[in-house]
């Protein structure tokens, strides 16, 4: 059991032909994923990886000739909102966009747009998602986990790999690991994937990685107090970043006193999480939680 990606997801690649999508895509594959088309506009008929994985010319040729419900999308800038948008459209499941330097104006109609659809999306500017054995839908090196019972939800690529490393040290596996990136318009929340974790059998932790800025850890936290029954293993990066300053993320920016790394950090205790206080301590804090 997992959430969002099995191995029987069907993955189309939205920019396949390019250098970062095809890349990707043939890591995809070799990770075992049934990559079973890709969208270029123009390049349709053509094959790609080798001739293993036919090329279309839109998502919705694309669905309607392989049948996928997932789409990873590798566009450039300049094109990745209109791209989320047609696989929207299309009516694919699950849109996960690794493309970063979207404008924000963008992302705001882009957002608003999914809303209206039943189409769940995750990004962008992140890592995507990895379900141990399972499925790889993002750029996370698959090498680096194992199945197991604990979910992963971050804002930081890097510090989710160093979760999952700090996880397996202690034997610990994985159910899904999800990197929903850190701008400051994206697709799903911490407090969303919580509820699919908590609804999840296979899963019997979380550990949730926020960073300074923006309140969504403080909704996630919030919603944790009243609806979810596991434990939730939370750390918060920024702890020395100045009030003001971007960090990073573009997202990453205090611009009130309740975001703040401190803070957030105090309302998650309150909320019944385990704060840690480096990504050092993760895997042993949900080691010995699970163990009590």
């Amino acid at each position: 059991m997992a959430i969002l990606v099995d191995k029987n997801s069907k993955i189309i690649v939205q920019g396949i032909t390019g250098s970062e999508g095809s890349f990707h895509a043939a890591q995809c594959l070799e990770y075992g994923d049934n990559v079973v088309g890709g969208v270029t506009p123009g390049k349709g008929g053509q094959t790609a990886l080798d001739g293993k994985v036919p090329v279309f010319n839109s998502c919705a040729e694309a669905r309607a000739e392989t049948g996928a419900n997932v789409s990873l999308i590798f566009v450039p800038p300049p094109f990745a909102a209109d791209a989320i948008m047609e696989a929207a459209a299309a009516g694919i499941e699950l849109i996960v966009c690794i493309t970063e330097g979207i404008p924000i104006a963008q992302m705001v109609e882009v957002k608003a747009y999914v809303e209206t659809t039943g189409s769940r999306f995750i990004g962008p500017n992140c890592p995507g998602i990895l379900t141990p054995d399972e499925a790889k839908v993002g750029i996370m090196p698959g090498f680096i986990a194992q199945k197991g019972s604990v979910g992963v939800i971050s804002k930081s690529g890097t510090l989710t790999y160093e979760a999952v490393h700090q996880l397996c040290s202690e034997g610990l596996g994985q159910s899904t690991c999800i990197g929903i990136g850190g701008d400051p318009i994206i697709g799903a929340t911490m407090r969303e994937l919580l509820e699919m974790f908590e609804a999840d059998p296979a899963t019997d932790a979380i550990v949730m990685i926020g960073e300074i800025g923006g309140s969504m850890e403080i909704e996630a936290a919030h919603y944790a107090k009243d609806n979810v029954s596991k434990p939730v293993i939370g750390f918060i990066a920024g702890q020395t970043a100045p009030p003001g300053r971007r960090m990073g993320h573009a997202g990453a920016i205090v611009s009130g006193a309740d975001e703040s790394a401190a803070a957030k950090k105090k309302l998650m205790a309150e909320c019944g999480l385990i704060v840690v206080e480096s990504p050092a301590d993760i895997g042993r804090t949900v080691k010995s939680t699970l163990n009590k």
